[in-house]
C-alpha cells in the first residue's frame, strides 16, 4: 500500500510498472487518472488550486485504502494525489490496484476513487475569467460513494 500527496507530476507507466513488479501473481491492473478539465459548469478554467492538511490527508487516504483491501482480494493499491496550482490537462490523481483477477481490481479502484472524492480532505479553488471560486461538493459524488 502506498499513499502520496505531492506537488510533482507522476509518470503513470512507471508507477504501474513498479506496482506490478512487487507481486508475481498479478493478473489484473486497474487504474484511474484524474485530469484537470478546461471547463467546469460552463466556465473556462485557467488554474485549479488544491489545498490540504498535511498528515491528515494522508491518513484519510490510508483509511480508504485499508477499507478497500478489506473488501476485495487485491495485492496492492497505490494512490497519488497532487496539490498546489494545476493547469488544464495536468494530472491530479492516480489510483492503481493490482490483483489476480479484473473484477476485484476494477471494484477496488472505483471504490477508492469514489471514497477519495467524498472523504479525503482536499479543497479546490478554480481561477476563471470572472475570478476565483471554491468548488462545491457534487451530489453525484455522494451518490457514487453511497453505493458501497
Amino acid at each position: 500500500m502506498s499513499v502520496r500527496v505531492q506537488q510533482e507530476d507522476f509518470d503513470v507507466g512507471r508507477e504501474i510498472a513498479q506496482l506490478r513488479a512487487s507481486t508475481r501473481g498479478v493478473g489484473a491492473v486497474a487504474s484511474f487518472v484524474g485530469v484537470v478539465r478546461d471547463l467546469n459548469d460552463a466556465a473556462q478554467i485557467r488554474t485549479l488550486t488544491l489545498e490540504h492538511y498535511p498528515g491528515m490527508t494522508e491518513k484519510a487516504l490510508e483509511r480508504i485504502v485499508v477499507e478497500a483491501r478489506q473488501r476485495w482480494d487485491v495485492y496492492d493499491i497505490l494512490v497519488i494525489h497532487r496539490v498546489g496550482v494545476l493547469k488544464p490537462s495536468d494530472q491530479i490523481v492516480l489510483v492503481v490496484v493490482t490483483s489476480a483477477h479484473r473484477g476485484e481490481a476494477f471494484a477496488a479502484c472505483e471504490f477508492v476513487m469514489d471514497y477519495l472524492k467524498t472523504r479525503a480532505p482536499f479543497w479546490k479553488k478554480e481561477m476563471t475569467p470572472d475570478g476565483e471560486r471554491w468548488v462545491e461538493a457534487r451530489a453525484s459524488d455522494d451518490e457514487a460513494a453511497a453505493r458501497w
